[in-house]
């Protein structure tokens, strides 16, 4: 589903639309959770993916995130980026609505793992992480 935004900007959740290798290079080289992700896992990701929404100037991916699902209990959100001279208009917070709020998965538990964003993600209604948390990370 294409959704316009203001300043003709777009939001669009077609997997066929995802500019792959923007989405690798951002990913591998300026995000601090996949840093050197390799580019046929990424891709993987992408094709797995129960949804992703991407975010558009025109051509131009600027924006990413995509949703892995049980499709019963819950959903975990991933991948989430605007580029950095994209920033502060609230572009992240639409892109995420898009995700969150509309479609077959927001009547689903969300999960999501974050360094940073807080405020941003307390806005949709995700809290504070707490003693029910726990995560298994795969031997290196």
């Amino acid at each position: 589903m294409k959704r316009v935004l203001a300043a003709g900007l777009e939001l669009d959740d077609d997997k066929t639309r995802i500019d792959r290798a923007e989405v690798h290079r951002y990913l591998c080289d300026e995000s601090y959770w996949a840093a050197g992700r390799q580019r046929e896992t990424q891709d993987r990701l992408i094709d797995e993916a129960a949804r992703v929404v991407g975010l558009y100037d025109g051509e131009q991916q600027i924006g990413f995130c995509r949703a892995v699902t049980d499709g019963v209990s819950f959903v975990y959100l991933a991948d989430v980026y605007v580029l950095e001279e994209h920033r502060g208009r609230g572009l992240g917070e639409a892109m995420l609505r898009e995700m969150v709020e509309r479609g077959d998965l927001t009547r689903l538990k969300w999960l999501l793992h974050t360094s940073d964003m807080h405020p941003l993600y307390e806005k949709l209604g995700f809290g504070v992480p707490n003693a029910k948390v726990m995560e298994r990370l795969p031997p290196p």
